[in-house]
Formats: C-alpha cells, structure tokens, sequence
C-alpha cells in the first residue's frame, strides 16, 4: 500500500513539473489578451446571421481562456447585446474547447499534434455549429439594448466614471480601473482565470495520477480495435461530465499512454470541456431547444468525425512517439531544464493558494465596505458570471455598484429606489437564479 502512494505522489510531482512552465505561459498570454482585446471590443463582429459571424465568433473564441461555465455567460451576453443565434452558438461550441492557456499545456503533455488538433477541430465545429444554427433558426437576434456598449470594470483603485446615457439609471458615479495595463494583466492571469480553473485542474491532476497508478499500462489497449464503439464510449463519459479544457490534458495524456487511442483521446478533449449537465440546462433555458440541439449535435457529431479520422489518418504509433517524449524517464527527453519546472511549480502552487486567500479576504473587504442589500443568486460558477452579473445590474436604474460573491452565492447591490422585481428579471433572463 505505501507503495502505491509513493507512486501516487511521484506521479502527480511529475505531471506538476511537466505542466507548469507551460500552464504559467498560457496564463500570461491569456492575461495579455484579456487587457489588449477586451470583450466589448468583438461584439460588433457577431451581429448578422451570415457565414462571416460565424466564422469570426469561432476564432474569437478559440484563444479566448474560458470554460464551460464560464462561456455561458460571455455568449449569452453577446446574445441578449444582438449578436444572432448562428454567432452565438459557434462562440459557444469553439470557445471552451480550448484557449491560449491550454494550447500551451497540451504542447507540454501531449506534443505538437495535439496543440495543433485542438484549436483545429474547435474552429470547424464552432463555423458547422453556427451555420446550421443560421439554417434552421430563422428567428430575429435579440434586440440590441441601448446599453450594450456600456461595460464597466472595477478594479481596486480607479477613477471615479459616469455613464453618459441618462436613460440608464447611472445616478450615482461608478468605479473605473486605472490601474497599469501590466497589473491589470497579472491580476486576472494569476487571480481571476486562475482560482476560476484551480479547483478543475486539481482534479485533473489527481484523477490522472490516480489512473497512472492504478491501471495497467495495457488496460485500454483491447478496445483500440473496436474503432468507432471506443470513441462512443468516451463521449457518453464525457457529455455529462464538467472538467476545463486545461484540466483535460493530464487525463488525456494518461489514458493515451494506458492505451487509448488518440481518437477516443481527442474527444475527450473535445466533449469533456465543452459540455456538461449545468451547460446543458442553461443554454436550453436561455436559447431554446433548437440551439441547444444543434449545439449538442455539432459536439457530438463533430467528435466522432474527428476522432474517427485521428485514428484513420494520423499514425497511432507517431502521435504517442510526441507523448512519450514528454514522459520519458531519461534526462534527454525533457522539454526544459529542472531548474525551470521546478521554479515555474513552486510559482503556480503558490498562486493558486494566496489567490484564494487574497481573492476571498478582498471580496469580504468589499462587501463590509459597501452598504447595500444581499440577495442569493444560484449559478455563478466564475469571475465571468460575476462580471456578467454586475455589468447587467448596473444598467439598471437606481443600481449605482453591484459586488457579486459566487462562492457564497451572494451579489451586494448599493443605489436608490432599487427595484427587485426588476433586478430578478436580469439575473434569471441571463441564465443564473435569484433565490427570494
């Protein structure tokens, strides 16, 4: 037994120190593109139910570092601000798929192929996804709301701002960061995008250092001949299942090297990140039947294509020679010097601790400081649903600053004459739960 947790331990130390460097890297470029390329810069691009918005909500998802959980919320805004269903959806398919940070971290485990592979298959699926949304919804896209373009983001210090559109209730002056681009990138690097993924990478690790111990090298090796009943096999695993796209690569890169075929491996990668039952009851509520099923459909088709022709086309054999270069025992195999894994490991754990003390003992501060009225509000997953929350409640009239908590399920709103009914309509029209 001790054995086995000697193993246990070994194993997830080394996927730590194969994983970090890269992990820190993706999370640098993705804090640079969330200061450089703010999302109320792409709206206009989405509007018309045409090939182009779709073509272009596709690779204006794929670098983009979001999760399942986390897209829903970005999409649906895009929605209810006029972008049209077929843009939407191919956002929606295209954008948890993969991101900046996990293209780098799936280089580190599983090799080029891969990091190439990925964004591929999501740009295609998220353009399919969109296409035939356009096709067989004819339906108008929301109405633009005459406040789409009004997004605020509150930083710890700033200026104060007012809103220049008296119809929208801005009476009181509202925060704007003025913080130094460079802050402002690290903060949402190393704190926001990184507590959102921390708890879903931790298991991702673990779960991939528990099956590397547990099961045998060969385990998988007897369904690689069952070809297209594996990979169905993988996507009725995966489907249900929530995990992010960076999270995925540990398991990925270990049920490769227990025998699975990179096929059934890339729809895990595809499936897995993308769809979940939460995901899956939102998207339904929020876009209707017809979006959700053809969102489903382009995953699931998608995989299977892709994964069938993984297998067909590409050696099965080459593909895990890039794999097991990364996980080669000899000194000659690794990516990069010792020095460098172990330094970037101690800086990511690091991270991932103080950024949950430092995020929860600033959100406490916050809303001590504030005086306003609580109310409970079920579905906020990630610093994503909490700024989706406040821009929406701050275009409210008599809503001057909204603090939304979603550990605790907690959003803070200050300001005159606040209208409830109002503010409950917001937050269930935008796919959350106001709880009276």
């Amino acid at each position: 037994m001790l054995e086995y947790i000697e193993k246990y331990f070994a194993e997830l130390w080394f996927l730590l120190l194969e994983m970090s460097p890269w992990l820190l890297l993706g999370l640098i470029f993705a804090g640079i593109l969330k200061v450089y390329f703010p999302q109320k810069h792409i709206d206009k691009y989405l509007g018309k139910s045409d090939f182009k918005s779709s073509l272009n909500a596709s690779l204006l998802g794929i670098p983009m570092p979001l999760c399942s959980c986390g897209v829903i919320p970005t999409g649906i805004s895009f929605y209810k601000s006029g972008a049209s269903k077929g843009a939407t959806n191919s956002f929606l398919i295209s954008t948890p798929q993969t991101g900046v940070d996990s293209i780098f971290a799936t280089y580190s485990m599983l090799g080029w192929p891969f990091a190439i592979l990925r964004p591929v298959v999501a740009f295609f699926t998220g353009i399919v996804g969109g296409v035939l949304t356009n096709i067989f919804i004819k339906e108008k896209p929301a109405p633009v709301s005459p406040f789409a373009s009004f997004t605020i983001d509150a930083g710890a210090t700033g200026n104060v701002t007012t809103c220049n559109d008296d119809s929208c209730g801005c009476d009181e002056p509202k925060i704007e960061d003025t913080r130094h681009s460079v802050i402002r990138s690290l903060d949402y690097a190393f704190i926001e995008l990184l507590q959102d993924i921390a708890k879903w990478l931790i298991i991702g690790f673990l779960v991939a250092a528990l099956i590397s111990v547990v099961l045998p090298n060969d385990f998988f090796s007897s369904f690689q001949g069952f070809g297209l009943l594996e990979i169905l096999v993988v996507l009725a695993a995966s489907i249900p299942i929530y995990i992010c796209a960076t999270g995925s690569i540990p398991i990925a890169a270990v049920l490769l090297l227990k025998g699975v075929s990179p096929g059934a491996a890339l729809v895990f990668l595809m499936a897995g990140p993308a769809t979940n039952v939460a995901t899956i009851t939102v998207l339904g509520k929020t876009m209707g039947r017809k979006s959700l099923i053809i969102y489903l459909s382009t995953i699931t088709v998608g995989a299977i294509i892709f994964g069938m022709l993984t297998n067909w086309l590409i050696p099965t054999e080459w593909i895990l020679s890039k794999v097991m270069h990364i996980h080669g025992d000899g000194a000659e195999h690794e990516m990069l010097p010792k020095w460098v894994q172990l330094s970037s490991t101690i800086i990511l754990i690091f991270s991932i601790i103080s950024g949950y003390f430092f995020q929860k003992s600033l959100k406490k501060m916050r809303m001590k400081k504030v005086e306003g009225i609580n109310i409970k509000v079920e579905g906020m997953t990630c610093s994503h649903c909490e700024a989706n929350v406040k821009k929406n409640l701050e275009l409210i009239k008599g809503i001057s600053n909204v603090i939304a908590d979603n550990k605790n399920n907690i959003v803070k709103i200050s300001g005159t004459k606040i209208n409830l009914e109002k503010v409950k309509e917001k937050i269930n029209s935008l796919g959350y739960k106001y709880v009276d």
